[in-house]
């Protein structure tokens, strides 16, 4: 029997066509699209330290303390901590949490992704340094045993994604594939997280999609404000502005100093900044009898101070934050900017820009007509890298030293500094301290680099100082808060004077969106897509 169809009938399904018409829209708009000039590289939380790749990766993982959208430390799959002696910090764990696959997380969990952290593979391990053990106390409840006591280990673990024993067990991915060695797992290209997107798609260097976990533990508290975000790779910056300002794009991470006013007087546009607490600066190789790229053989120029202090004097930083970085950088003497605790304004100098002077101490060193060796240089990882560094090897010629720049991909940038050998000369990078506390930085770049050791870990020069490694141990163990502004502060001058790194300056954070974007800008420059609302 064929049911008629009444003139109510037919009114009501182009009702009911609309109706699907506007949810259709309603969905679309709650596709949020964005793009950076360089890729995450990976899927798996511990193949770099490395903000970008921390910040994207940390939409589908989750830490056990994290930060708020003020960067104040906050509960995240831990609901509470304490230390219960000097060198025990005792975790409580969320209950009812479960992995992307359904998996319960507990603390087993975090016993194998803490030895997974400090293993073959990993490069997030330096931040966990001071950590002896981790111990299951029952299916909740885990202990951090320390090597001496360390006041601020929750600021450690903002950055220690938890991840699934038993899915990277079943996936072979027991341990991270090291991405200096170019080596891929499982876990590389898929994820299993907890975090409030899930990976749907992943193209790597083209796009990435990533969709709202509606399973998500925090969504009642924090609902997630986006349905789908597309990321997708765009190196070409005047590409990616133009995708900006034609609305193909809501929002872009790198913003190209020349294109920020531009980009502002746009209707419709919107620029976000901060300051940033990563710091720029240049490094050399301390170590080596003989450079791995120059001209001097049978002795390395960078082991004598008063090269390093003559390159450090050779260049005018001011011009470079002045033309380079548009006035979006501000110089530093320091490894540590003024948002960092330990920062301490009376040292934050720098040596005078004076050419005359680089040249005299070349000579005093025995390099009266200079030489030459190679700078390493990403080419998409910080705001105008490469021009930062042509700019520092135009300035270098004039006092004699000759440099062949190699800028490149971070991907093969970070694999060839920080490779097993770490094969490079001269090199730009920038630190940020995930714990917002000069330990982080002197640990990282100041420790005497050992085998087996997690100790300067970022050391890629392999600058030592048994005066500093000597104030790091007092820093780790110091629980008076004054005090240890105060150790932290000698640390930094001895590094300073030694002239062990040049340091440049702290970016500020530039963002770009469309009006209609509204999201959580910190100087730390992590993008969290759960505070991301399309209006």
């Amino acid at each position: 029997m064929t049911k008629k169809t009444t003139p109510g009938h037919r009114w009501q399904a182009v009702l009911l066509a609309i109706f699907i018409g506007l949810l259709c829209r309603t969905a679309a708009a709650a596709t949020f699209r964005w793009a950076n000039d360089g890729d995450p590289n990976s899927m798996d939380p511990y193949a770099r330290q490395e903000t970008f790749l921390l910040s994207f990766d940390m939409n589908m993982y989750e830490p056990l303390v994290r930060r708020d959208d003020k960067l104040a430390l906050e509960p995240g799959l831990a609901t509470g901590w304490k230390a219960i002696d000097p060198t025990t910090w005792r975790f409580t764990l969320r209950q009812g949490v479960r992995f992307h696959d359904g998996t319960p997380f507990t603390s087993d969990d975090v016993v194998f992704s803490w030895g997974r952290a400090v293993g073959p593979g990993s490069n997030i391990g330096g931040a966990l340094s001071t950590v002896k053990e981790v111990r299951k106390i029952d299916d909740y409840t885990v202990d951090f045993i320390t090597n001496g006591p360390n006041p601020i280990l929750p600021d450690y673990l903002t950055t220690l994604a938890m991840m699934s024993k038993t899915w990277c067990t079943q996936h072979n991915a027991t341990h991270a594939a090291d991405l200096t060695k170019e080596e891929e797992n499982y876990a590389a290209r898929n994820e299993n997280g907890t975090g409030p997107f899930i990976l749907r798609r992943r193209e790597p260097d083209v796009e990435t999609v990533l969709a709202k976990n509606p399973d998500w533990w925090d969504a009642g508290e924090h609902p997630v404000g986006i349905d789908e975000a597309v990321f997708t790779r765009i190196q070409n910056a005047v590409t990616r502005v133009s995708a900006l300002l034609s609305s193909e794009l809501d929002m872009i991470y790198t913003v190209p100093p020349q294109d920020i006013e531009r980009i502002a007087a746009t209707p419709g546009m919107k620029i976000w900044r901060t300051a940033e607490l990563r710091t720029l600066f240049l490094g050399m190789d301390q170590e080596r009898p003989e450079l791995l790229e120059s001209n001097i053989k049978g002795k390395n120029p960078f082991k004598d101070r008063r090269v390093r202090q003559a390159v450090y004097q050779a260049i005018d930083e001011e011009a470079i934050a002045k033309k380079v970085m548009r006035g979006y950088a501000h110089p530093t003497g320091l490894l540590i900017g003024p948002k960092v605790n330990g920062y301490d304004p009376a040292l934050d100098t720098r040596y005078p820009y004076d050419p005359a002077a680089a040249r005299n101490l070349l000579a005093e060193a025995g390099y009266p007509e200079g030489f030459e060796l190679g700078m390493d240089c990403p080419n998409n990882r910080y705001v105008n890298d490469e021009a930062i560094c042509e700019a520092v090897v135009a300035m270098l010629a004039r006092v004699g030293i000759k440099v062949d720049l190699r800028a490149q991909t971070r991907a093969k940038f970070f694999a060839k500094i920080n490779g097993p050998r770490y094969e490079t000369s001269f090199y730009l990078l920038g630190w940020t301290p995930a714990t917002y506390d000069g330990l982080d930085v002197l640990d990282a770049l100041a420790a005497t680099r050992r085998a087996g050791s997690r100790d300067g870990f970022y050391n890629f020069g392999s600058y030592s100082n048994p005066q500093v490694d000597k104030l790091i141990r007092d820093i780790q163990g110091e629980s008076d808060a004054g005090k240890r502004r105060e150790l932290i502060g000698d640390a930094l001058r001895l590094v300073r004077d030694d002239v062990a790194y040049i340091p440049l300056h702290q970016q500020v954070v530039v963002w770009a969106s469309r009006d209609a974007v509204d999201l959580a800008q910190g100087g730390d420059n992590y993008f969290q897509l759960r505070y991301v609302r399309l209006k």
